[in-house]
């Protein structure tokens, strides 16, 4: 079964290629009957992109895709629950701002663990024995 397409035709003269309202031949955002509803929508959406544009550079926000911008999020959080009044709510908020905080931390730890091993493993050649205690990793007594 082959689906349907707007038939709005673009000004590059292509057709449009939304799936259309269940009722006509347009979809929502080329239907006469949705002028306003669609030109609301655009407005919104630009309001949404000029506000996370500002929040983004307010807050030092450049997405989440490393451990320090995660860290970054979790800071901001965490000083605004601060600011809240004392509650449940509150306390709730900060345990688990400290649990993901301890997390940040292991994966952090874990990250530059393996990194050094990996470096330690591209110094020595085959059949080397590489010494963690000096290298750090076998810090706790009793370990070795």
């Amino acid at each position: 079964m082959v689906g349907r397409s707007c038939t709005h035709i673009l000004p590059d003269g292509r057709i449009c290629l939304a799936t259309p309202l269940r009722n006509g031949p347009f979809c929502f955002w080329h239907d006469p009957d949705s002028e306003e509803e669609a030109a609301e929508a655009r407005r919104l959406g630009g309001l949404r992109r000029r506000r996370e544009k500002a929040l983004s550079g307010a807050f030092d926000f450049a997405g989440l895709g490393s451990l320090e911008a995660i860290r970054r999020v979790l800071e901001v959080a965490t000083i605004d629950a601060l600011a809240l009044d004392n509650g449940i709510a509150r306390c709730r908020v900060l345990i688990s701002a400290a649990t993901a905080g301890a997390k940040l931390l292991e994966v952090g730890e874990l990250e530059a663990r393996i990194a050094a091993l990996e470096a330690a493993g591209g110094l020595a050649s085959a059949g080397d024995v590489v010494d963690l205690r000096r290298a750090g990793f076998l810090y706790a007594e009793g370990l070795a």
